[in-house]
């Protein structure tokens, strides 16, 4: 035990009238929605990267936080893999994620790192032995080295390649011994700057080969979990080979992997994306490839991706009406891909934060659930498409041009537009809030 969240109360649900901020408002795990527990909807996730390995540093400045964990030891990783437990028993969470260099420090050689990642993966299983708490998913950092500065899959160098391959192949087996239910890349990295060095044909070509490897040992090793790809736009790098859902849904149809692969979305990616998060997760739904998501928002006179803890409900519930309308999550989950301010230093902010996302998310899940059950929103759209229904619509899609030609000039037909009714439905959502 460490003494870091010492005189921090466990969080408890105790409604909506509590003025106690160590408490939840809206989220009580037990509360049944549309016939199923809040919990087992939400499936809540902790990043390790956020919260543990964050120093509080962005793009103008570095380092603010001091945290007894920090160094490059095996000792240190072990009280982070620590302090990490205690934090999800405080906060009851269900599951937490890691990408490797979260959790085990960088050794000289890659045996060496190798080894310092089982060691510290073994020192999580016996942490996750005397808790709830699960594995979401792992991943692997192919993006933080400088040895990732031109990408891993799609890098000029086939060294740079095979290191890449490797390192996700200790990464899968470290997510298949901690029991994790998925396998995210997530490819920082894998984009391109200017075509005056890039081999577009090349780089894609690789990146899927990639993908069918990954795939290839899943199978080898008998992980029963969804691997997933997270759509990453323009961060860093303007061009981005997995830049929104259609885009990867394009590059997985390309290789044969539309079967075999599920994304993970991001609002703050959707975001920067140029789509509503709302859009990437109903176009996902739609493909068959919505697999689970991370949950942040991003601030909107800012231009890049700041990762801040969603604390809007209305923009939250928006999401959560897809995400049940598609049926709901299966292996996914909702994972706080967000981080405290760099002002924000006290052990107490880091509960907080995700005391207040996890409210946030709660109330959202309500609202969709209410406008679902209602039904409302659903009979409107389906009337303003009813007249696909008929027998001659759907007759008319298997017809030709000429067909359709012939029976417009017959019918003398002179269609007259209908209203979208846009506000009055947006007037319906707000009911429900």
């Amino acid at each position: 035990m460490t003494d870091y969240f010492a005189n921090i109360p466990a969080i408890k649900y105790e409604g909506e009238g509590s003025t106690n901020e160590f408490a939840f408002r809206y989220y009580n795990p037990d509360e049944v929605i549309l016939g199923k527990r809040m919990e087992d909807h939400l499936r809540f996730a902790i990043a390790w990267w956020h919260s543990f390995a964050y120093t509080g540093g962005d793009p103008f400045g570095g380092q603010t936080y001091e945290r007894p964990w920090f160094g490059d030891s095996i000792e240190a990783a072990k009280m982070k893999a620590d302090v990490a437990f205690e934090m999800f028993d405080i906060l009851g969470a269900p599951f937490f994620c890691f990408h490797d260099a979260d959790i085990r420090p960088e050794g000289k050689t890659f045996a060496e790192t190798t080894k310092n990642l089982e060691t510290i993966v073994d020192h999580i299983g016996q942490r996750m032995e005397s808790s709830k708490t699960k594995l979401l998913w792992g991943t692997a950092n192919l993006f933080s080295h400088r040895r990732f500065m031109a990408g891993a899959a799609t890098n000029p160098d086939p060294e740079i390649f095979a290191y890449s391959a490797a390192t996700v192949k200790t990464c899968m087996d470290a997510t298949l011994k901690l029991g994790g239910a998925n396998y995210v890349l997530w490819g920082g990295r894998e984009g391109y700057e200017t075509l005056l060095n890039t081999d577009l044909t090349r780089e894609s070509e690789n990146a899927g080969r990639f993908l069918q490897m990954v795939v290839d040992y899943k199978y080898k090793i008998g992980f029963k979990g969804t691997i997933l790809i997270e759509p990453k736009p323009q961060e860093p790098t303007k061009h981005q080979y997995d830049f929104d859902v259609a885009t990867v849904y394009g590059f997985l149809k390309r290789f044969g992997l539309e079967n075999e692969v599920k994304v993970n979305i991001e609002q703050g990616h959707a975001i920067l994306a140029g789509h509503s998060f709302e859009h990437e997760l109903a176009l996902a739904a739609s493909l068959g490839i919505l697999g689970s998501i991370d949950m942040n928002r991003n601030d909107y006179q800012s231009g890049w991706d700041t990762d801040q803890f969603p604390n809007n409900h209305g923009e939250m519930a928006l999401a959560f009406y897809e995400v049940l309308k598609s049926g709901g999550f299966t292996n996914g989950g909702t994972n706080f891909d967000a981080r405290l301010r760099r002002q924000s230093l006290d052990a107490e902010d880091l509960i907080l934060a995700h005391v207040g996302g996890m409210d946030t998310c709660a109330r959202a899940l309500k609202s969709a659930a209410k406008l679902l059950e209602d039904g409302a929103l659903e009979k409107a759209r389906a009337d303003r498409y009813a007249g696909w229904e008929t027998p001659e619509a759907k007759a008319m899609l298997g017809s030709s041009l000429d067909d359709i030609y012939a029976d417009v000039v017959a019918k003398n037909l002179d269609p007259q537009p209908v209203s979208g009714r846009q506000e009055r439905l947006e007037n319906l959502w707000n009911r429900f809030l």
